[in-house]
């Protein structure tokens, strides 16, 4: 079952037992009604995890290039130095 498909169950559900009288029937709706809510918000975590596990990776990614940046440089100075040396 995909994301819309269980949104529309839902939604239906709500629709259904919405306007019920019987405190059973009501009950259904107020859980209907709940269970929308959650998986609303759980897409909404799933979002926002994702975003910041793309932004994590950036990350690295900045921090790797910086690091070998800083090994070459490195190198480069002990090349100078040594040169300077001898």
């Amino acid at each position: 079952m995909n994301s819309n498909n269980i949104e529309h169950k839902l939604s239906e559900l709500v629709k259904e037992f919405g306007e019920a009288v019987e405190p059973q029937h009501r009950k259904l709706a107020q859980l209907a009604e709940k269970a929308k809510e959650n998986h609303q918000k759980l897409e909404q975590s799933l979002s926002s995890l994702q975003e910041l596990l793309d932004y994590l990776r950036v990350c690295i990614k900045y921090q790797v290039f910086d690091l070998e940046a800083t090994r070459r440089e490195n190198e480069y100075l002990r090349k100078l130095l040594e040169d300077a040396a001898s």
